[in-house]
């Protein structure tokens, strides 16, 4: 007669580990499909999550996020109206081009003085200089950035976003700026549309309306500045290539879906569904994205690319105020 011994918690260690944290995964990531979630909790909950209990689904959601982020990208197209967008950007195209660029020249120095990742800095600093979390989501797979260089990135954009919101209100007030012209320094100024359009709402509806077609104007500028990135990068001899980085083909489907939406009114309704869609697909993304994080990887990165936004957006934050008191810069 045998008899066999029972198993014990002992010869089960390695399912249970794996089994809460998937889950926990998987709610996250259901949870960010809710409509209303805000972006910047997306990230941080993925975080949090990458940071406490770990990520068993890696394998799986890096490929995710990877796919979903070009169509996200494609589908905000569909809410743009290029005409109305074109006429603001005519009217300033000299001084953005001018700020852009300044934005860009001083990521490099300051990048090299700190001594920040390459990507990282050119995230923080495409994010700074255009439109945020949109610019970096466009920028990432161009120059073969992984999740912890997006996470970092987006991460110091989303937290100067939340200090805007709050600042930018009083400052305007205490500088005397008219409703036109606080719309145009916030739009100018802050780096996602929503921060842009949270800021104005404050000061007013004249401000709320130049600041959102503003915006809306420098966003177009995601195409030539990805387009110039992955020419640079294909230069350096392929990097983005062999780091799982693609052609900025997808940029190419964001305007296709734009002039879409712009030149054939029967498409808009559709157009404004899919840019829906599309900005609930960039919270998982982002959600996904703050899943790539790790302890190791958050300790190699330090807190130079936080020093790096922060001077980069008092920088743009003072010298578009200074632009827009004198004129230099106006609608």
């Amino acid at each position: 007669m045998t008899s066999e011994t029972p198993p014990t918690g002992a010869d089960l260690p390695e399912k249970a580990p794996g089994r809460w944290p998937a889950l926990l995964v998987l709610a996250g990531g259901l949870l960010a499909c809710i409509p209303g979630v805000p972006a910047a909790a997306a990230l941080t909950g993925g975080a949090a999550l990458a940071l406490t209990v770990g990520n068993p689904l890696s394998r799986r959601t890096r490929p995710l996020a990877r796919k979903l982020l070009p169509a996200a990208v494609i589908g905000l197209g569909g809410a743009m109206d290029l005409a109305q967008v074109a006429r603001a950007g005519v009217r300033g195209v000299g001084y953005t081009v001018a700020s852009i660029g300044a934005a860009l020249a001083l990521t490099w120095l300051l990048g090299r003085l700190l001594r920040v990742d390459r990507r990282t800095g050119t995230l923080v600093g495409v994010g700074t200089a255009i439109c945020g979390g949109s610019a970096i989501a466009a920028a990432a797979p161009v120059i073969g950035a992984d999740e912890r260089e997006m996470s970092v990135a987006l991460g110091t954009v989303f937290l100067l976003n939340s200090v805007a919101l709050l600042v930018f209100p009083p400052i305007g007030h205490a500088a005397g700026l008219t409703q036109p012209a606080f719309g145009l320094w916030a739009a100018l100024a802050i780096h996602d549309t929503s921060s842009v359009v949270g800021a104005a709402i404050q000061y007013g509806p004249v401000a709320t309306t130049v600041a959102t077609t503003v915006k809306l104007a420098r966003a177009l500028w995601i195409v030539p500045v990805t387009l110039g990135l992955g020419i640079l990068e294909r230069r350096r001899g392929g990097t983005a290539g062999r780091r799982g980085g693609n052609p900025p083909w997808f940029i190419l489907g964001f305007l296709a879906a734009a002039a879409a939406a712009t030149f054939l009114p029967a498409l808009r309704p559709a157009g404004h569904l899919a840019a829906a869609a599309a900005r609930q697909a960039m919270v998982l993304t982002l959600y996904l994205i703050g899943l790539g994080l790790s302890r190791e990887s958050l300790r190699a990165v330090g807190t130079r690319p936080l020093v790096l936004g922060l001077v980069l957006w008092i920088a743009a934050a003072a010298g578009t105020l200074l632009a827009v008191r004198l004129g230099l810069a106006a609608v």
